[in-house]
């Protein structure tokens, strides 16, 4: 799908480790493919995590109470937020894909990684009510995420102790991309490879590229409870 743009938020403090040979074997992939791809590797690029006054240049809407939220909102609308914001904002606007690769902590993503859509996916960038959901301003872009785990696929089932993958995905794909208006692909999820063989391993990013080399075919899940619940 060649003038298909790709962006990759990558979180792992290894290269060597298994998501970034997921993530290399991404930029391999989509680059054959004639995409454009951009990799934003958040640990490389010591990004700050922390939802701070610092992403609002310049004097506050309210100089008495501090709101996040609502000062974001309106230094986006008035091009007042941080360079590195407004920098990561630039890769999502420009994307037909995002991918978010990383490894599963606490049944959730990174710490880095949830600052990064803390900071990035602020109100009138990423979603302005009634705009959301089905009608999100992201609704002609797709996401996917790719991560591994530290139990086996075993464990993630509905009567065992780590409960159903799809659970631990609602409130990301569900509570954040959906609700931006994403199409939501199916995730890619590694299985425990540090238990892994060394052939198990390779498999794994084996079987990443080849679906990526049909990425542009897929069908986004229908995002609903259903899905996650039933």
């Amino acid at each position: 799908m060649a003038g298909k743009r790709v962006l990759i938020i990558y979180a792992h403090q290894d290269p060597k480790s298994m998501n970034g040979s997921l993530k290399d074997a991404a930029v391999t992939e989509l680059s054959s493919q004639g995409c454009q791809v951009t990799v934003s590797d958040l640990y490389a690029m010591n990004f700050e995590p922390r939802a701070t006054r610092k992403d609002i240049v310049g004097a506050l809407s309210n100089s008495k109470s501090f709101n996040y939220a609502a000062e974001t909102y309106e230094a986006y609308k008035k091009g007042a937020l941080s360079s590195d914001v407004v920098e990561e904002q630039k890769k999502v606007q420009e994307a037909d894909l995002v991918i978010f690769q990383f490894p599963l902590y606490w049944y959730s993503m990174p710490a880095i990684m949830k600052g990064w859509i803390d900071r990035v996916l602020c109100q009138g960038f990423a979603f302005e009510p009634p705009k959301y959901f089905e009608q999100g301003l992201f609704k002609n872009k797709l996401v996917i995420l790719s991560f591994t785990t530290g139990g086996t696929a075993e464990m993630y089932f509905k009567n065992e102790l780590g409960g159903d993958i799809r659970y631990i995905l609602w409130p990301i794909q569900h509570g954040v991309f959906h609700f931006c208006g994403f199409k939501i692909l199916a995730p890619q999820i590694s299985f425990a490879p540090e238990r892994a063989s060394e052939d198990k391993r390779k498999e794994m990013v084996t079987s990443w590229a080849r679906r990526l080399a049909t990425i542009w075919d897929e069908k986004p899940i229908h995002c609903t409870p259903s899905w996650y619940f039933e």
